[in-house]
């Protein structure tokens, strides 16, 4: 298991069966990285990977 499971678990448990716009998931993301700078290059990489993901299934 891998620290950040925690992590995710617990977004699980406490929002697990909300539903969310990727506009207010962006949203989130930019507050975050404007309050946790050191963070702007791994939230870029996430931000990334969940838009090119449709990509990714594409290749297959």
């Amino acid at each position: 298991m891998y620290f950040t499971d925690r992590g995710i678990e617990e977004l699980v448990e406490r929002r697990g069966e909300e539903e969310v716009s990727v506009a207010w998931l962006a949203e989130r993301l930019r507050e975050f990285v404007d309050l946790n700078p050191g963070f702007e290059i791994p939230v870029e990489r996430l931000a990334t990977w969940l838009a090119r993901l449709d990509d990714a299934e594409d290749d297959e």
